[in-house]
Protein backbone atom coordinates (compact mmCIF):
# COMPACT_ATOMS: atom_id res chain seq x y z
CA UNK A 1 0.00 0.00 0.00
CA UNK A 2 1.26 3.43 -0.94
CA UNK A 3 2.19 6.03 1.71
CA UNK A 4 1.13 8.86 -0.58
CA UNK A 5 -1.77 11.10 0.31
CA UNK A 6 -4.40 10.85 -2.39
CA UNK A 7 -7.23 13.28 -3.08
CA UNK A 8 -10.64 12.09 -1.96
CA UNK A 9 -12.85 10.98 -4.83
CA UNK A 10 -15.86 8.64 -4.57
CA UNK A 11 -15.03 6.85 -7.84
CA UNK A 12 -11.37 6.12 -7.05
CA UNK A 13 -10.56 3.28 -4.67
CA UNK A 14 -7.29 2.60 -2.82
CA UNK A 15 -6.45 -0.12 -5.36
CA UNK A 16 -7.04 2.32 -8.21
CA UNK A 17 -4.74 4.90 -6.59
CA UNK A 18 -2.03 2.24 -6.35
CA UNK A 19 -2.31 1.50 -10.09
CA UNK A 20 -2.29 5.22 -10.85
CA UNK A 21 0.86 5.67 -8.73
CA UNK A 22 2.53 2.79 -10.57
CA UNK A 23 1.65 4.31 -13.93
CA UNK A 24 2.98 7.73 -12.98
CA UNK A 25 6.18 6.27 -11.50
CA UNK A 26 6.82 4.12 -14.59
CA UNK A 27 6.46 7.12 -16.90
CA UNK A 28 7.73 10.05 -14.81
CA UNK A 29 11.16 10.16 -16.46
CA UNK A 30 9.92 9.56 -20.01
CA UNK A 31 9.59 12.74 -22.07
CA UNK A 32 6.19 13.12 -23.74
CA UNK A 33 4.53 10.45 -21.60
CA UNK A 34 1.48 12.50 -20.61
CA UNK A 35 -0.82 10.85 -23.19
CA UNK A 36 0.27 7.39 -22.05
CA UNK A 37 -0.32 8.28 -18.39
CA UNK A 38 -3.72 9.84 -19.11
CA UNK A 39 -4.82 6.82 -21.15
CA UNK A 40 -3.68 4.29 -18.57
CA UNK A 41 -5.23 6.25 -15.69
CA UNK A 42 -8.50 6.62 -17.60
CA UNK A 43 -8.47 2.86 -18.14
CA UNK A 44 -8.25 2.43 -14.36
CA UNK A 45 -10.94 4.96 -13.35
CA UNK A 46 -13.02 4.96 -16.58
CA UNK A 47 -12.75 8.76 -16.91
CA UNK A 48 -10.53 11.66 -15.82
CA UNK A 49 -12.00 13.63 -12.91
CA UNK A 50 -10.34 16.98 -12.17
CA UNK A 51 -8.74 15.60 -9.00
CA UNK A 52 -7.01 12.94 -11.08
CA UNK A 53 -5.81 15.47 -13.66
CA UNK A 54 -4.27 17.54 -10.84
CA UNK A 55 -2.69 14.44 -9.28
CA UNK A 56 -1.20 13.34 -12.61
CA UNK A 57 0.18 16.83 -13.23
CA UNK A 58 1.90 16.84 -9.83
CA UNK A 59 3.27 13.35 -10.39
CA UNK A 60 4.68 14.26 -13.81
CA UNK A 61 5.87 17.68 -12.59
CA UNK A 62 3.73 19.48 -15.17
CA UNK A 63 1.16 22.22 -14.77
CA UNK A 64 -2.46 21.17 -14.43
CA UNK A 65 -3.31 23.36 -17.42
CA UNK A 66 -0.76 21.52 -19.59
CA UNK A 67 -2.18 18.12 -18.64
CA UNK A 68 -5.76 19.33 -19.02
CA UNK A 69 -4.87 20.86 -22.40
CA UNK A 70 -3.66 17.49 -23.68
CA UNK A 71 -6.66 15.63 -22.22
CA UNK A 72 -9.17 18.09 -23.65
CA UNK A 73 -7.57 18.06 -27.11
CA UNK A 74 -8.01 14.32 -27.74
CA UNK A 75 -11.51 12.89 -28.07
CA UNK A 76 -10.52 9.57 -26.51
CA UNK A 77 -10.37 11.24 -23.09
CA UNK A 78 -13.49 11.84 -21.04
CA UNK A 79 -14.03 14.13 -18.06
CA UNK A 80 -17.40 12.54 -17.28
CA UNK A 81 -18.05 9.00 -16.02
CA UNK A 82 -18.72 6.51 -18.78
CA UNK A 83 -21.05 3.55 -18.71
CA UNK A 84 -19.94 -0.06 -18.61
CA UNK A 85 -21.19 -0.33 -22.20
CA UNK A 86 -20.74 2.24 -24.95
CA UNK A 87 -23.53 2.55 -27.51
CA UNK A 88 -22.53 4.33 -30.73
CA UNK A 89 -25.39 5.09 -33.07
CA UNK A 90 -24.81 6.20 -36.63
CA UNK A 91 -26.40 9.50 -37.65
CA UNK A 92 -25.18 9.34 -41.25
CA UNK A 93 -27.66 9.96 -44.03
CA UNK A 94 -28.51 6.31 -44.74
CA UNK A 95 -29.06 5.51 -41.07
CA UNK A 96 -31.00 8.67 -40.40
CA UNK A 97 -33.33 8.17 -43.38
CA UNK A 98 -33.95 4.57 -42.31
CA UNK A 99 -35.07 5.54 -38.79
CA UNK A 100 -32.14 5.54 -36.37
CA UNK A 101 -33.56 8.63 -34.63
CA UNK A 102 -36.58 6.64 -33.40
CA UNK A 103 -34.27 3.96 -31.99
CA UNK A 104 -32.21 6.64 -30.25
CA UNK A 105 -35.35 8.24 -28.78
CA UNK A 106 -36.54 4.88 -27.47
CA UNK A 107 -33.16 4.18 -25.91
CA UNK A 108 -33.06 7.62 -24.30
CA UNK A 109 -36.57 7.25 -22.87
CA UNK A 110 -36.09 3.71 -21.59
CA UNK A 111 -32.70 4.18 -19.96
CA UNK A 112 -33.11 7.85 -18.98
CA UNK A 113 -30.04 8.80 -20.97
CA UNK A 114 -29.26 11.73 -23.23
CA UNK A 115 -27.19 11.69 -26.41
CA UNK A 116 -23.62 12.15 -25.32
CA UNK A 117 -24.51 11.13 -21.78
CA UNK A 118 -24.41 8.20 -19.41
CA UNK A 119 -27.28 6.50 -17.63
CA UNK A 120 -27.49 7.19 -13.90
CA UNK A 121 -26.59 3.58 -13.08
CA UNK A 122 -23.59 3.86 -15.45
CA UNK A 123 -24.76 0.87 -17.43
CA UNK A 124 -24.73 2.69 -20.79
CA UNK A 125 -23.12 5.69 -22.44
CA UNK A 126 -24.71 6.87 -25.68
CA UNK A 127 -22.83 8.60 -28.48
CA UNK A 128 -24.22 9.72 -31.80
CA UNK A 129 -21.52 9.53 -34.48
CA UNK A 130 -21.45 10.88 -38.04
CA UNK A 131 -20.71 7.57 -39.76
CA UNK A 132 -19.81 4.02 -38.79
CA UNK A 133 -18.92 3.01 -42.34
CA UNK A 134 -21.55 0.29 -42.61
CA UNK A 135 -24.21 1.97 -44.77
CA UNK A 136 -25.29 -1.35 -46.26
CA UNK A 137 -26.48 -2.41 -42.79
CA UNK A 138 -28.31 0.86 -42.08
CA UNK A 139 -29.46 1.83 -39.59
CA UNK A 140 -26.43 0.75 -37.56
CA UNK A 141 -25.39 0.79 -33.91
CA UNK A 142 -22.30 -0.53 -32.18
CA UNK A 143 -22.44 -1.69 -28.56
CA UNK A 144 -18.92 -2.04 -27.19
CA UNK A 145 -17.33 -3.89 -30.13
CA UNK A 146 -20.50 -5.58 -31.44
CA UNK A 147 -22.03 -4.22 -34.67
CA UNK A 148 -25.80 -4.37 -35.20
CA UNK A 149 -27.55 -3.58 -38.47
CA UNK A 150 -31.20 -2.96 -39.26
CA UNK A 151 -31.68 -1.23 -35.91
CA UNK A 152 -35.22 -0.13 -35.17
CA UNK A 153 -37.16 1.28 -32.28
CA UNK A 154 -38.64 -2.20 -31.82
CA UNK A 155 -35.37 -4.20 -31.65
CA UNK A 156 -32.94 -1.79 -29.99
CA UNK A 157 -34.12 -2.60 -26.45
CA UNK A 158 -33.90 -6.35 -27.09
CA UNK A 159 -30.29 -5.84 -28.19
CA UNK A 160 -29.38 -3.67 -25.21
CA UNK A 161 -30.87 -6.09 -22.69
CA UNK A 162 -28.03 -8.50 -23.57
CA UNK A 163 -25.61 -6.13 -21.85
CA UNK A 164 -25.58 -6.02 -18.07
Amino acid sequence: MSNKIHPQHPDITVDMWEKIDETIAANRSKPGSVITVLRECQNVVNYLPVELIDYISQGLNLSSSDVFGVASFYSLFSFEPKGRHLIKVCMGTACYVKGIKEAIDRTCNTYQIKEGGTSEDRRFSLEAVRCLGACGLAPVAVVDQDIYGSISSSNILEILERYE
